[in-house]
């Protein structure tokens, strides 16, 4: 017998992302924020009063749109739940049922054909809907390989696919009482075969939460500081690499591992260092500075929209635990590898942020859930959608290297008067080390000599004495304004520059 639950009861909170959001002139929002959150019964005439604990928990753990109005939604205690009408902001048309359940704290979820895949803790499911009466009734193991421990944390993410069709899956570091990192490819990326086995392709991760592709079909994923992670880094995923998390190295000794490391880094000395002492240790793509950026990355998803979700198409949002926040993150190649800055994007979320999915429509659906660990956020978790009004935001969108400094983009013309003055930078790294996090060192200023703007007033280039290889160049601004007068949303930018262009 199939369990079948349908509450037609919703409620919205309407939500203007004010300080810290992003602001237009004349206080009008560039971005809107809905709550969409179960009511306790389909008949429940509290519904004005309601508030988390009533009803559906959504503690979102993976989102995936399977029809123009109906989203799929995990949640960590083990269902798989479709929410029809979810792009109504009329709350009697919104209705919930169960889909799946019984399943081990899925943490993502992706379409495939007519059938959905999830990840469990001990392997990737497909779900099918044979008789097409919208619950699920085959339950099919699609990947397996990796084991499984009793620890807390062995968490497994995805399945998410890249530009070329692969699917990926990334493994969490068992932590603390009852793990065993030897058992077999935690801390490890890898991709799901056709045969329906776990490939192992890349370590050195510790909780490596998010996974998503950009325009290119790279794929992406982000990890959390903690043990031999100073700060949050986006990696760019691919064969043959390693992060920096030595807990991971157990697996090099099982028979299946797909490259042997040439030499460990070096530890306990600055990351450029550490980095040049092993050909197979990678830096990451970004760094979002600690606390100044958010605490713990979450996941990654593309911006495609044709200008629905404001000027940003081709750029990185990434989920922030934590700060309860969503952070946006430009990318560049340089000599063949991806770098680049990361910028503020919209906060004051009411849970930590950790599955993001954008809908046919070009708005943007956020879920949260607290589970286990603490946010900003005053609620346990919840789904919010977003949506661009089409007031674009006065802020740098775009941060580029250049071989005697950077380049910034703006999404209004700037006024050249505030330009004097209006720029300071500074570059720093980390140590590497098994510490868990670490402080900013080797921390220099680094003088802008001189300061251009193109005659549109959309595009400036800062001169920049002393630019250095595996730092990360924090820019700090000062009074900027556009031509219409609007001050800069956000005044600060983080560029992680792995190489200097020649």
């Amino acid at each position: 017998m199939h369990l079948f639950v349908e509450m037609k009861t919703a409620l919205f909170l309407f939500v203007i992302l004010g300080t810290g959001g992003l602001l237009v002139a004349q206080d009008k929002p560039a971005y809107e924020v809905f709550e969409l959150l179960a009511a306790s019964s389909p008949n429940d005439s509290r519904a004005k009063d309601w508030k988390p604990g009533d009803g559906l928990a959504l503690e979102v753990s993976g989102m995936e749109w399977i029809a123009p109005d109906r989203l799929a939604v995990a949640v960590r205690k083990g269902e798989i739940w479709f929410i029809d009408g979810a792009l109504s902001k009329k709350r009697e048309e919104i209705k919930f049922h169960l889909f799946a359940s019984g399943l081990h704290e899925p943490l993502g979820l992706t379409r495939d054909g007519d059938d959905l895949l999830v990840a469990q803790r001990s392997e990737v499911t497909r779900l099918q809907d044979t008789d097409k009466d919208g619950i699920a009734d085959a339950y099919l193991t699609e990947a397996d390989g990796w084991a499984v421990t009793g620890n807390y944390h062995a968490y497994t993410y995805g399945p998410e696919r890249d530009g070329a069709g692969n699917l990926w899956v990334t493994l969490n570091l068992g932590m603390g009482e009852l793990s065993d990192n030897s058992a077999g490819w935690h801390g490890w990326g890898g991709m799901i075969g056709s045969d329906g086995k776990f490939s192992p392709q890349s370590l050195g991760m510790r909780s490596p939460s998010g996974l998503g592709r950009n325009r290119e079909g790279d794929m992406f994923f982000s990890d959390q500081q903690g043990t031999w992670i100073p700060a949050t880094p986006i990696y760019h995923l691919r064969p043959g690499v390693f992060y920096g998390n030595q807990e991971s190295l157990a697996s090099l000794d099982k028979p299946g591992a797909p490259f042997q490391m040439t030499s460990v880094p070096k530890s306990n000395v600055p990351y450029p260092e550490a980095l040049a002492s092993s050909p197979e240790f990678v830096p990451p793509a970004v760094w979002l500075p600690y606390n100044k950026m958010g605490r713990s990355a979450t996941d990654i998803q593309l911006i495609e929209q044709d200008g629905k979700f404001g000027p940003f198409d081709g750029q990185l949002l990434v989920g922030e635990f934590t700060n309860s926040a969503v952070n946006r993150v430009f990318l560049e190649k340089v000599d063949g590898q991806y770098q680049g800055a990361c910028f503020p994007f919209l906060e004051k979320f009411p849970a930590a942020v950790v599955r993001l999915a954008f809908a046919p429509d070009g708005s943007l659906f956020v879920g949260m859930t607290n589970r286990g660990w603490s946010s900003l956020g005053n609620r346990s978790y919840g789904l919010s959608r977003v949506n661009f009004t089409g007031a674009a935001p006065f802020a740098m969108q775009e941060m580029r290297a250049k071989p005697d400094g950077f380049e910034l983009k703006f999404t209004e013309a700037i006024d050249k008067a505030s330009l004097e003055g209006a720029f300071a930078m500074s570059s720093y790294t980390y140590k590497y080390s098994s510490a868990y996090g670490g402080d900013e060192i080797d921390t220099k200023t680094l003088p802008v000599t001189k300061v251009i703007a193109s005659d549109d007033g959309l595009t400036v280039r800062l001169v920049v004495e002393g630019l250095r290889p595996f730092y990360v160049h924090e820019l700090k601004t000062s009074g900027l304004k556009s031509a219409s007068g609007r001050a800069l949303d956000f005044p600060k930018a983080y560029y992680t520059l792995n190489r200097i262009p020649k």
